[in-house]
């Protein structure tokens, strides 16, 4: 089933998108496009194939925690372009 304009224009409503016109039409065959290989990859026979979460068998590889000798806070500290007693000072990066 073919993707119409109105549909777009629904969608980016939902969206609270405001597109123009050739947004629009670009959007409804790119949207199209994906649809159709949607279709495709619904058609693969997939009898017997055991759903997987993952397709890589990963574990998790756990250590003991050490404690190792690390750097004094006025080490730390004494690189540091600007500091406020035992904290580092850096500008500000949200509004």
């Amino acid at each position: 089933m073919p993707i119409t304009k109105d549909e777009i224009l629904k969608i980016a409503a939902l969206a609270r998108l405001e597109l123009t016109p050739p947004e629009v039409d670009k959007l409804t065959a790119e949207l199209a496009q994906i649809l159709t290989y949607i279709d495709q990859i619904k058609q693969v026979n997939t009898e017997g194939v055991v759903p997987r979460s993952q397709f890589i068998s990963a574990e998790n590889v756990f250590r003991d925690d050490i404690i190792k000798p690390s750097l004094s806070k006025e080490a730390a500290l004494g690189n540091a372009p600007d500091h406020d007693d035992d904290y580092f000072r850096v500008p500000k990066v949200i509004g």
